[in-house]
């Protein structure tokens, strides 16, 4: 049997590749960018015969941006996890169940989405199928020009939604393809695929689970005139199916939801700036299915009805998808409102993480690297798995070929750099080594991490080796409000001039990391990091206030300003720790949110303060608040109030049940230097 070949459609084997890659702030490369291809729905048949089912079948597949996997008209999976074309994932699936003897079927739909975003790497022009299928050893079928091809005519567009996510759907149940999953479907008139000869995937075995699927029935349904409502009792992330019928051209408007309006509505227009509106059109026929391809997250539907059209109401199912999620930790407190806060978490994290831990379920999609570091250890901890960390540690470190200092999200075409969050990361290798002894993952990585603070020296220090003229934009925390007054101008999209502490506390804190992280596997330190403790101290701090400035031009004091300092331990004396715990105790939580409050608990447990950590954590202004407004899973703030377009669903908070499990939290962030 010959070699699989990535195979497409003529259109896209023509097509030249789009180089989508550039530093964030090169408006000129990003204004170049040609993404003329949108919205294609490929699909690919393969029938083959066998004398009898072999004992054991594989098939290794893989598809750019995306695939869904039918064989025999009964769904096998999707994937794969999105990459980079040079370091591309297959999936590898046991299929026997799943043949038959004589006459089978491999049906395939295939997306190529076409933004610029951070959910794949598309807007490149790469499309196309990949796949060998195996009888134990012996190689049965693979991907080539034999494949039928064809474009799913019943999917077309009703505008975009979230920051150019994804698009919302029309499904046309009339368009003949829509039964192209079952074997007596007759493909005769399809064309026959193309191979493409200007492919560049390097492929490799995908290291994570893929995703399960969970069959999620209606709490409530009720007939509302021409609505059905719906809701499905909690927040979820998937699709949407159920069967109808009506005339022919007939179309159900779908309205999904995170919440209701005051009158009792869905509120389809998300807070996270989601329209979540869609539509179903009918065939005349009996029992049309609604086969959304794209994912939403949701608890609400209303479906708004044409005269004569019937929905059959036990068909109604929200398919839940999510990574396979096993829970090792259990709560072992006695503290009813921490207990609330454990279930939240976790229940967001079971329902929330998809192929890699991503930020929101809605607006982005996003793989991101700061807050994917805190929920991220969250998620090993609970469930003692860390795949997902030791892919995402390499999966950040790729995004070398784009910028030595990393990018902010992975595995997509968005291009953003965000200072901190490459830093951040060397909390997490930190964490990753005492958690898991295993050192020889360590070691073969220490040298790109050490490049990263090579990289950020080489580029940004002044003569006393602290950073300033970062090309990359500072956060310090988010939304801007939730900074506690920091006073340093660090507007995304500017390069920042002025010296600030925030940043430079990051900094000398990943050197600290690494020098632990340099001990713990035998490897000699990074660098010498007194000299650069005593810069900053020299820089920000206020010997009167016994406090550190936002700046070097600024008289200000923040919690961001002094709260990063604190954990890393980069502090003349003790009153000054004293001071900041004080400041603590006043402002608690209110002025700040993400990026201030880990690391002020990771310090408050080092340094013996639990008390007010456990008395932070149960606030009613914190994870207690998005309890009292229903929410089901963590907030992408206190309250939905927060920010301007909150998600609801959004996996940053989830950080809360970290603090309820022991990870020897003083162990790890206690620096001796």
């Amino acid at each position: 049997m010959k070699s699989a070949h990535w195979i497409t459609t003529k259109e896209f084997a023509a097509a030249d590749i789009n180089q989508v890659f550039h530093r964030q702030l090169d408006i000129e490369s990003a204004k170049n960018i040609k993404n003329d291809i949108q919205n294609k729905h490929i699909l690919f048949r393969k029938n083959f015969f066998l004398k009898e089912i072999p004992e054991n079948a594989v098939i290794r597949i893989s598809a750019d941006d995306y695939y869904k996997l039918y064989i025999n008209g009964k769904f096998v999976g999707q994937g794969p996890a999105a990459g980079y074309h040079f370091h591309y994932n297959y999936n590898e699936m046991d299929v026997t169940s799943f043949l038959r003897t004589g006459e089978n079927t491999i049906a395939v739909h295939t997306y190529y989405q076409g933004l610029i975003n951070r959910v794949w790497v598309s807007g490149d022009n790469r499309h196309g199928l990949w796949l060998e299928l195996y009888a134990g050893d012996e190689k049965i079928l693979a991907s080539d020009e034999t494949f039928r091809c064809a474009e799913h005519t019943a999917y077309s567009a009703a505008g975009k939604t979230g920051y150019d996510t994804q698009f919302l759907e029309i499904y046309d149940s009339s368009a003949p393809e829509c039964d192209f999953i079952h074997p007596d479907f007759d493909d005769s008139g399809w064309s026959f695929a193309t191979v493409n000869l200007k492919d560049d995937h390097i492929l490799v075995k995908q290291i994570s689970k893929q995703l399960v699927f969970e069959d999620i029935t209606p709490a409530v349904i009720q007939k509302r005139e021409n609505t059905l409502f719906i809701d499905f009792g909690a927040m979820f992330v998937g699709y949407l199916t159920f069967q109808a019928s009506g005339k022919k051209g007939d179309q159900i408007t779908i309205r999904c939801g995170q919440e209701l309006n005051e009158e009792g509505t869905v509120r389809y227009k998300l807070r996270a700036n989601c329209c979540y509106e869609e539509f179903f059109v009918l065939s005349g026929k009996h029992n049309d299915k609604l086969n959304q391809f794209d994912y939403k997250s949701f608890r609400y539907v209303e479906l708004i009805l044409p005269d004569d059209c019937s929905v059959y109401e036990n068909s109604i199912c929200l398919t839940a998808r999510h990574y396979p999620f096993e829970l090792k930790q259990e709560y072992i407190g006695t503290d009813v409102r921490e207990k609330q806060i454990w279930d939240l978490c976790i229940r967001s994290l079971k329902y929330g993480v998809q192929c890699v831990i991503q930020d929101c379920m809605e607006r982005e999609k996003g793989y991101y690297l700061g807050d994917g570091c805190y929920s991220l250890l969250t998620y090993c901890l609970v469930t003692q798995d860390f795949t997902l960390m030791e892919k995402f540690f390499d999966d950040f470190l790729r995004t070398k070929f784009v910028n030595r200092g990393l990018l902010t999200c992975s595995n997509c075409s968005k291009m953003q750099e965000i200072a901190e969050y490459p830093l951040i990361m060397f909390t997490t290798l930190l964490e990753y080594t005492v958690l898991t002894g295993n050192y020889d993952f360590v070691r073969e990585r220490f040298d790109a991490f050490a490049d990263i603070l090579d990289y950020y020296r080489e580029s940004y220090a002044e003569e006393d080796g602290l950073l300033n003229n970062l090309d990359k934009w500072c956060v310090v925390d988010w939304p801007a409000p939730r900074r506690d007054g920091y006073e340093t101008e660090i507007t995304e999209g500017k390069i920042c001039t002025t010296k600030h502490s925030s940043i430079n506390a990051y900094y000398i804190g990943a050197v600290k990391c690494l020098n632990k992280v340099a001990k713990i596997i035998g490897h000699a330190p990074y660098t010498d990091v007194e000299p650069l403790e005593k810069a900053y101290i020299s820089a920000f701090y206020d010997p009167e206030r016994k406090l550190f400035r936002d700046d070097v031009q600024s008289q200000h004091v923040s919690l961001p300003g002094n709260v990063i300092a604190w954990w890393f331990d980069i502090l003349p004396d003790e009153e000054t720790r004293q001071n900041i715990i004080a400041m603590v105790r006043e402002k608690r939580l209110s002025t700040v949110l993400f990026f201030t409050t880990f690391p002020m608990f990771c310090a408050l447990v080092r340094d013996n303060e639990s008390e007010l950590m456990h008395d932070l954590l149960t606030d009613d202004e914190t994870w207690m608040k998005t309890i009292q407004e229903g929410g089901t899973t963590t907030f992408e703030g206190w309250s939905k109030d927060d920010k301007w377009n909150t998600s609801l669903f959004h996996l940053t908070f989830t950080f809360a049940a970290a603090f309820m499990v022991d990870w020897k939290i003083k162990e790890i962030f206690t620096f001796d230097d």
